[in-house]
């Protein structure tokens, strides 16, 4: 038997698929990647939002559910039912649309990290999945297929 038989040998057929499936998925485009860390945690914290409206009026079962539920520390329920919906609403369209993406991935981090420590602490798998797609953008940007890379194309 030659080293070239052995399947972890160097250019044995073993290898050169591996490396092709490789070299394959790094030529995945950063404008999916970015766009795919965009769009789907933007997908659920609107979700979230769409629950605690009802048309643009926050509703009192929103209400109730930070009065009694997730009692924060600090703020009144009312202030934070309020201003939970308005951010799970603008952040995460300024995310799919990606404009100002950076400080959007930002905003709805420092929420991810809020619901982890303050209501569901045991979550945590959920919500590192979050945090994951939201320090991709802020680290590398919201890619090609957003207005902030058109705006820099235009303005830089």
């Amino acid at each position: 038997m030659t080293s070239t038989d052995l399947p972890l040998a160097a250019g044995s057929p073993f290898v050169r698929l591996i490396a092709g499936s490789i070299a394959a998925m790094e030529r995945i485009p950063y404008a999916v990647l970015g766009l795919a860390a965009r769009v789907f945690p933007a997908a659920v914290f609107w979700r979230s939002g769409q629950t605690k409206v009802s048309g643009f009026e926050v509703t009192d079962s929103a209400i109730a559910l930070f009065r009694e539920e997730y009692q924060l520390p600090v703020i009144d329920p009312v202030i934070a039912a309020h201003l939970a919906a308005f951010a799970e609403h603008f952040f995460p369209i300024l995310l799919v649309i990606g404009l100002a993406s950076r400080f959007a991935a930002l905003a709805l981090l420092v929420m991810t990290a809020v619901i982890e420590i303050f209501v569901f602490p045991d979550a945590w798998p959920i919500h590192g999945v979050w945090a994951t797609c939201f320090l991709l953008v802020i680290a590398r940007g919201p890619g090609p297929l957003s207005l902030d890379h058109l705006i820099k194309r235009h303005v830089f």
